[in-house]
Parts: structure tokens; C-alpha cells; sequence
């Protein structure tokens, strides 16, 4: 079972850049009520697979990186492969679309 990281400033390029798996990036905020809505289809699906690395990332806390990748909508995710992103959903999704965004269905 893999956990969720909090991302920061801090912590960005290590967890996401610099990483050998795919990792999805939740861009979030909790005054989000679909945001909330998402949470625990992504909370579940990590909890599924060890294929890729699950993290978030709160756009009050971490505006600039939010800016970086041009989340102007939430929740967004953008699925990185290599530290570069290749998709984004945008929205929330049921869990069965979630998974083939994730090419694991």
C-alpha cells in the first residue's frame, strides 16, 4: 500500500522530478468541495497499486507551484512520467476513468 505525499516547494523535485515511476499530482485546496469529492477515489486507487507514486499538493499553500503547471481549475491532476507531465484531467472523474487515465484498467 503506498501513502500519499504532501508536496512543497521543498520536496517537488525530489518526489516528482527526479523520480523513477509515474507520479500523479492531486492539486488541490480544502475549501474545494469536489476536491474533497476526489480525495478518497485517489485515496483508494493508491491503495491498489505500487505502479505509481501518489501525491498532492495544496495550490493555497503552493501557489507557485500550482502557477508553474498552469492549474488556473481544481481539482486538477497531471500525471508526470520522467519529471514531465503527459497528461491532465481536470475535474472530478469516477474511479473507473481515473484508472484509465492511469493506463491501469
Amino acid at each position: 500500500m503506498s501513502s500519499i505525499i504532501t508536496l512543497t516547494n521543498d520536496n517537488f523535485t525530489q518526489e516528482v522530478i527526479n523520480t523513477d515511476k509515474p507520479v500523479l499530482v492531486d492539486f488541490w485546496a480544502s475549501w474545494c468541495g469536489p476536491c474533497r469529492m476526489l480525495s478518497p477515489i485517489i485515496d483508494e486507487i493508491s491503495a491498489e497499486t505500487e505502479k505509481i507514486k501518489f501525491c498532492k499538493l495544496n495550490v493555497d499553500e503552493q501557489l507557485e507551484l500550482a502557477q508553474r503547471y498552469m492549474v488556473s481549475s481544481i481539482p486538477t491532476l497531471i500525471l508526470f512520467e520522467n519529471g514531465e507531465p503527459v497528461r491532465t484531467s481536470v475535474g472530478v472523474r469516477p474511479k473507473s476513468e481515473l484508472l484509465e487515465f492511469l493506463n491501469l484498467k
